[in-house]
């Protein structure tokens, strides 16, 4: 059997007297789309924000290609190639497309010794991601808010990767999309699979789940309650595997 790409073991996660996460254990294989569900309350946030770097566990153990792993900060996640593209997807709106793509991770050419933003070649490879993803922007240079919200959620998947990252978070990348943008995100799903990276998508809607996750994890108050392959399993099938946690 293939390693898992990431493992998880007894993470635990309290905030003084509130315990969020309660020893969960699961895999992720490379490749993947992993889809994780539970109601609000159920510890996926706490997840996420360790998974990131943005908060250490209380207890427990993460491995990421067979090596224990403790993230500091978001950034060394980033950089160990777990990116995380959150619901408000933290782009600069105001911003061009391009810069965006690069944000943090500027080009730069020299001129008389002076370093200035490569623009230029910033475009031409923002352009060359979001053709990685099918999805064509004629003008760089725009900024941002000008875009629609799967446009933005391809920019900042572009972003995720410029960095190469070969796990990507995706929290809620549906909420508050309509029908054609939501069908636009869950296309830029199916891409990042075929290209072989591992998507951790965390979701309440269970269309979205069964259209593009090839196995869920459910989370209720704080434990791993179901893990099972989405296969078969329709948006009601998985309605009820969040709400009973597989219980008859």
């Amino acid at each position: 059997m293939t390693a898992p790409l990431l493992s998880l073991r007894g993470i635990a996660k309290s905030y003084g007297a509130v315990e969020a996460l309660k020893g969960v254990d699961f895999d992720v294989a490379a490749g993947e789309v992993l889809a994780l569900c539970g109601d609000n309350g159920a510890g996926k946030s706490s997840l996420v924000k360790i998974l990131s770097g943005a908060h250490p566990p209380s207890a427990g153990r993460m491995l990421l290609r067979g090596e224990e792993v403790r993230f500091a900060s978001p950034d060394e996640a980033l950089r160990r190639g777990i990116a995380t593209i959150y619901q408000d997807l933290a782009v600069a709106p105001r911003l061009s497309v391009a810069q965006n793509v690069f944000l943090g991770s500027e080009l730069t050419r020299r001129v008389l010794g002076i370093p200035l933003l490569d623009k230029r070649r910033m475009a031409e490879q923002a352009r060359g991601f979001l053709a990685r993803l099918a999805v064509s922007l004629p003008d760089m240079d725009q900024p941002v808010e000008r875009l629609s919200g799967g446009q933005r959620q391809a920019v900042a998947i572009s972003r995720a990767l410029r960095w190469d990252a070969g796990i990507i978070i995706m929290d809620e990348p549906t909420a508050a999309l309509g029908v054609k943008e939501t069908a636009q995100v869950l296309d830029l799903i199916r891409r990042l699979h075929a290209e072989g990276r591992t998507v951790i998508l965390v979701s309440h809607a269970m269309a979205d789940v069964a259209a593009v996750a090839t196995r869920v994890v459910v989370l209720k108050a704080g434990r791993k309650v179901a893990e099972r392959p989405v296969e078969g399993l329709s948006a009601d099938a998985l309605a009820h595997l969040v709400m009973t946690g597989g219980a008859a």
